[in-house]
């Protein structure tokens, strides 16, 4: 069936970009602008704290705020998508977005930094958490692949950003950078809303055949009673909070090692080595997720975490015995990144897989809450290494992404597919 044959939701007759594909493309567009409202965060800490000696805990608290009201408003933002559709949300979102980012370019007290947290922090789940909802639900028989695609505009999309935005910062000063990226983010994204439609799966297309999928909807009210949601879920929380300390922290960590603004010849362009570095983590957390969606679709999602959760703790304790020297900071921060990214696609189509489809952007949502509960340990990585030894962190986070590999395969995946088999098995009776 082709894109022109696919009906909208919205009335009238489909056009062309009613298609799934496209729809799938306007989702990355929008999670590639919203992304930098998280990943990059961490130019301005330093800044900040240069100009109003707020501290770096208390600056960073911003950050945790913005991760707890992105990620804990979600399940309610998914619930408005599931009823209403992905537009009015999307639209919402981006004017929040750049709201945010604009009481962020005049803030002179650390209220007002919180207050643009939680005012970016729902827009950034409005978009978030729609675009991931719809991704499982216009791919059904790709969903791991779908899934990582749209995630990884919010892991990538910083990518295109991070220098222009740097050197903004560096020449203009970090207000005119809040100010004008949030402006162009917010316009861009709402233009992409107004494209939006709700998802309809062309006739034909059904669950792969490679993943166990339940066929019962469950609600996120249903989903939460079950011992399985919360398996999944902890192990969420406990890949989540490694990677989130690095996202958050990668530029204080680099200042506190010494070569932050080490000057490196990139492509014929000198930048400093923070900048370059940052660049790099987000296109390798970018180009994870549908990799390893893709693969998780082929192989199952739990040998995937297995795969992945491990090498995420062998690049921290890596990045701790190895990071001082800049080259291996270099390589060693990329994988941390490459090895974490992937949650935010195997975790969506987990979720849609053990519960449904039906109510997915609002199930997905809920289980999305995980990551606001990891960014509570992102304030504590700073009063941990408050001389500038971030051991005790690495080796915890490492510890827990290990073991949560570990857990995937020998506690969730059986514990998973007896769920899936016996919902299954109550539907056809």
């Amino acid at each position: 069936m082709t894109s022109t044959q696919i009906s909208g939701s919205d009335g009238g007759n489909a056009k062309f970009y009613h298609g799934r594909w496209y729809q799938l493309v306007f989702g990355i567009i929008c999670m590639a602008l919203v992304a930098n409202l998280q990943y990059a965060w961490t130019l301005f800490v330093n800044p900040i704290d240069a100009k109003y000696q707020w501290g770096r805990a208390a600056i960073q608290l911003s950050f945790s705020i913005f991760i707890l009201v992105e990620t804990w408003l979600v399940p309610l933002e998914g619930w408005l998508v599931d009823k209403f559709g992905p537009r009015p949300v999307i639209a919402l979102g981006a004017v929040l977005a750049a709201l945010g980012w604009t009481i962020n370019s005049y803030a002179s007290s650390l209220t007002e930094l919180y207050i643009a947290a939680v005012i970016s922090g729902v827009g950034a789940g409005c978009v978030y958490g729609t675009a991931v909802g719809n991704a499982l639900k216009w791919f059904p028989d790709k969903r791991g692949l779908a899934a990582g695609l749209t995630a990884a505009g919010f892991g990538a999309g910083a990518a295109l950003t991070v220098i222009p935005i740097a050197n903004m910062i560096q020449s203009s000063g970090y207000e005119k950078a809040f100010l004008n990226f949030g402006i162009i983010q917010g316009v861009v994204i709402f233009i992409m809303a107004m494209l939006m439609i709700r998802p309809r799966v062309p006739k034909g297309i059904v669950p792969s055949v490679r993943v166990a999928s339940c066929k019962v909807d469950f609600t996120a009210s249903q989903m939460i009673k079950t011992p399985v949601f919360w398996v999944i879920y902890l192990l969420f929380v406990a890949v989540a909070a490694g990677g989130l300390m690095a996202t958050a922290q990668v530029g204080p960590i680099a200042k506190d090692y010494g070569f932050a603004k080490l000057p490196v010849n990139f492509l014929g362009e000198t930048l400093p080595l923070l900048t370059l570095v940052l660049s790099i983590d987000s296109l390798a957390n970018g180009f994870t997720r549908p990799l390893c969606g893709f693969i998780s679709d082929r192989i199952g999602r739990e040998n995937t975490m297995l795969l992945v959760f491990v090498g995420e703790g062998l690049a921290l304790l890596g990045l701790m015995n190895f990071g001082r020297d800049p080259l291996m900071f270099m390589i060693f921060t990329p994988l941390v990144f490459l090895f974490w990214g992937e949650i935010f696609s195997i975790f969506p189509a987990t979720c849609a897989d053990t519960f449904g489809v039906k109510n997915a952007a609002a199930n997905a949502g809920t289980l999305y809450t995980a990551k606001g509960t990891a960014s509570l340990l992102v304030p504590l990585t700073s009063l941990f290494a408050v001389k500038g030894d971030w051991n005790t962190v690495f080796i915890v986070a490492a510890a827990m992404t290990i073991t949560a590999g570990l857990a995937a395969k020998f506690l969730l995946e059986p514990m998973r597919a007896r769920w899936i088999a016996n919902a299954n098995l109550r539907h056809s009776e």
